[in-house]
């Protein structure tokens, strides 16, 4: 069933009242039931597995009955409300739940499909808010087994004919919506019955969405593209959603399925939805908003327009709430890495503007996605003007272990000492173009390791390691390449994330590019090691690599020592190949991955310093030594993130925050992620690109400045960005001597 039946509106015709009309009139005996199979027939009112909808019939009938255009049979029956059938005496107690869903035994779904399980289910609901019913329309049900006891359950249903926020996000007119409401599935109950069990939900959560869709075309023809659900906040907080990564789009205006009144006397809960498919909205019919301009890497970037560039119109609930978010942007912007008291040049209305931004209620709008969700809309139009863009990915710690009072911190690891640091786990996705000027930020995640965390092992599910972090990181290019078609998107990451279950994700949905340093000499199908058979195979061809100077470091708190290191060019023997790589032994179930290998070793490196050598894995082709060298190019840029995170520490200097809870911290945090990309961004774009004109950066008065500055100093006037980026590296200090660098930071090629 491409379309659902509008049997309501397709019997209010004149010509199918009319019909009706003369069905009843001819034959005394016409029943009801018999009726609606009549006009199920003349009509074509089938679902999607060519059975007659008598129940909806019925109900369209009985509801025009009552509205006075005829008069129905009288029903032969009239069966009471009755109550769901439950188990003849209560569940028994769990026994022995473990703390962590990974030490849970044998759990696993199971689909309710008769009498007794259906029992079983009812039973456990009357430990549910809602109760075990009535659902609506067509209905799955699980049960969550385990060793343990039946730890809960689930139970589907029809989605709400009509909600606001998920419309509006949705994008789809009425009509769309009339016809494809059914390919929207509504998780209707969610029930766990143990408490204490750490990440059980969103594992849970996890492993239905792996199912639903299939088991529900199975049992009912049709296969749904999107999954929604509702978390009533009075009593839930909706993080084991989040951590399934569904979405939050919205709130419902308190009213339920049958309030015709208006009355909204139901309580106003959050909206989560969960595509199935990542192109439900083609899916489903929904016409595409007209693509917004492509933008120029530094387009509307001048310290007149840029807030409200960035942060205009973000939804935090209030349009008063979006205008102080981009008053504050542009005073942090102005004097990076001071406290905004300082910025804000004693105006009293701003600083409590801006701290009643930051200190919003816990579950409040106002969140670290939603402040950078206007960024991320500019990301995308910035990278809809590249052919190819690089999204690359790293993590950082942030280390808030002076605030002793901050609530929500999370455990990142142990100092030289033993001490215990406390912050924050920042995994963040960065764009950049090929000449690595950066486009904008692509996905940002915060993790707070509780200090009980228990220590991963081979089975532990992979959504309870911190390796998923790459994995969310991935999915969210994948949505992103949906929207910009015409640009290739080539994932850069480093060895952290090289480990099989990313592979087999990007292998569900290959829209996107891979490019990952090797950690592991892992097994191949012909029997040989990674690096060694890379390492036994003939030379292709050869590169230079410049290698900068570094200076040498000391120990520090969690960093190790660094030696110093001159700079030097460095000639790389290249070699290239296809592998495959079967599963590791965790996974045997899963079928081995054939990846491109493009391996760079020095020979010839001076005395006393290790010589470098990459081993890149990648889903690209690489047929061509240009191949191979346009993908070494490629992860050099990688470090464009490391540059970024060290702006974000040293220039914004977001780790001498000093707000008390974790979620404050957040969202000052993702103001500073903006202004620092953009930092970057004014240095780069001086040096990548400096024939642009000034005013791509500058405004008005500041090129006029900089003209004062130029005339007084002899120096030569600006009539490019190039220029007046070194006008302002001088009036900082900068020398400009032959031997200097650009002014900026320095790209570092690290081996």
């Amino acid at each position: 069933m491409e379309f659902q039946n509008q049997i309501k509106r397709c019997l209010s015709a004149p010509s199918a009242l009319s019909d009706i009309r003369s069905i009843l009139a001819q034959s005394e005996e016409t029943n009801r039931t018999g009726l609606a199979a009549r006009l199920c027939r003349n009509h074509g009112f089938y679902d999607a597995r060519g059975r007659p909808q008598l129940p909806g019939c019925l109900k369209a009938l009985n509801e025009l009955s009552l509205s006075g255009h005829f008069e129905l049979p009288a029903p032969r029956s009239r069966p009471g409300p009755g109550a769901p059938r439950r188990l003849a005496e209560p569940l028994p107690p769990l026994l022995g739940v473990p703390d962590t869903v990974g030490a849970v035994q044998d759990l696993r779904l199971v689909l309710v499909s008769g009498e007794p399980q259906r029992r079983i289910w009812n039973e456990l609901m009357y430990e549910h808010p809602c109760g075990a019913g009535p659902l609506v329309g067509c209905q799955l049900r699980y049960l969550i087994h385990s060793a343990h006891g039946w730890l809960g359950g689930f139970g589907f249903s029809s989605a709400a004919r009509q909600v606001q926020d998920r419309d509006a996000w949705i994008g789809w007119d009425r009509a769309t919506r009339q016809a494809q409401l059914h390919r929207v599935l509504g998780m209707s109950r969610f029930l766990l019955r143990p408490r204490g069990c750490r990440n059980l939900a969103s594992h849970v959560l996890g492993q239905v969405l792996q199912c639903v869709a299939n088991d529900f075309e199975r049992s009912f023809g049709c296969r749904p593209y999107l999954l929604e659900s509702f978390v009533d906040t009075s009593r839930f907080d909706g993080v084991c959603y989040r951590a399934a990564n569904f979405l939050r789009v919205g709130e419902t205006c308190g009213r339920g399925r049958q309030d015709r009144g208006h009355a909204q006397d139901k309580t106003i809960k959050d909206l989560y939805v969960y595509p199935l498919v990542a192109d439900f909205r083609q899916r489903m019919g929904v016409v595409a908003p007209p693509k917004c301009p492509p933008l120029a890497a530094g387009e509307g970037l001048d310290s007149t327009q840029w807030a409200a560039q960035e942060f205009g119109n973000a939804p935090l609930g209030d349009q008063r709430l979006s205008q102080r978010l981009v008053a504050s942007a542009a005073h942090l912007a102005a004097q990076p890495g001071r406290a905004f008291t300082a910025v804000s040049q004693s105006d009293v209305a701003a600083i409590k503007g801006y701290y009643r931004l930051i200190d919003r209620p816990a579950f409040d709008a106002v969140t670290m996605e939603t402040i950078l969700a206007p960024h991320q809309g500019r990301t995308r139009q910035r990278m809809a003007k590249e052919r190819q863009v690089l999204c690359i990915a790293d993590g950082t710690t942030l280390d808030y272990t002076s605030l002793a009072q901050c609530e929500g911190l999370g455990n990142t690891g142990a100092n030289q000492t033993g001490a215990s640091s406390r912050g924050i786990k920042l995994h963040s996705t960065l764009a950049v173009n090929p000449k690595g000027v950066p486009l904008g930020i692509v996905d940002v995640r915060c993790r707070m390791p509780p200090d009980d965390a228990p220590k991963t092992l081979p089975t532990t599910p992979i959504e309870e390691k911190k390796s998923f972090d790459w994995i969310a990181g991935l999915r969210s290019c994948m949505e992103l390449a949906a929207q910009v078609s015409d640009t290739r998107i080539t994932c850069v990451m480093d060895r952290e994330a090289d480990f099989f279950e990313l592979f087999d994700e990007h292998r569900a949905n290959p829209c996107v590019d891979l490019l990952i340093r090797a950690h592991h000499n892992r097994s191949t199908t012909t029997g040989k090691k990674l690096f060694d058979r890379l390492r036994a195979s003939a030379v292709q061809g050869a590169m230079l690599l410049e290698v900068k100077q570094q200076s040498a470091r000391p120990k520090r708190s969690k960093q190790k020592a660094r030696p110093a290191r001159r700079q030097r060019v460095a000639q790389v023997e290249l070699r290239y190949q296809q592998v495959t790589m079967p599963a590791p032994a965790r996974l045997r179930d899963k079928d081995a991955v054939t990846l491109w290998v493009v391996h760079a070793q020095e020979k010839r490196a001076p005395e006393g310093v290790r010589p470098l050598e990459w081993c890149l894995l990648t889903s690209r082709e690489v047929r061509t030594v240009n191949d191979a060298e346009r993908c070494l190019a490629d992860y050099a840029l990688r470090w464009r993130i490391e540059d970024w995170h060290r702006v974000l520490k040293t220039g914004c200097r977001v780790e001498e925050l000093a707000h008390q809870r974790v979620e404050r911290l957040e969202r000052a945090i993702a103001i500073n992620l903006v202004i620092a990309w953009r930092l970057m961004v004014m240095t780069l774009l001086g040096r990548e690109v400096p024939e642009l004109p000034p005013d791509v950066l500058f405004s008005e008065m500041e090129i006029r400045v900089l003209v004062a500055w130029a005339g007084r100093f002899r120096a030569k006037l600006p009539k490019t960005l190039g220029d007046a980026v070194l006008l302002v590296a001088r009036i900082g200090g900068y020398t400009n001597r032959k031997k200097d660098p650009p002014p900026g930071h320095e790209l570092m090629w690290w081996g």
